[in-house]
């Protein structure tokens, strides 16, 4: 039971980067639209802050896989 309890607080990390990935897609909407010539750069670096916080949220589900098939 404590692993289903342990499993469950480890995939909370997704809500996170789901909390996370949004604020970042809207500051960079803004930051495109006060400054369109800088788009590009501003992509990018949306782009791997994403990859950054999606990477977070991976890993908190494969610990909670690895909690539930361990036991």
């Amino acid at each position: 039971m404590g692993a289903g309890i342990g499993a469950g607080i480890a995939v909370l990390t997704g809500i996170g980067a789901g909390f996370g990935i949004g604020i970042a897609t809207s500051k960079a909407a803004e930051a495109i639209a006060r400054q369109p010539e800088a788009a590009g750069a501003i992509n990018k670096a949306l782009l791997l802050g994403c990859a950054l916080a999606e990477a977070t949220a991976i890993y908190g589900f494969v610990v909670a896989l690895l909690m539930v098939i361990m036991k």
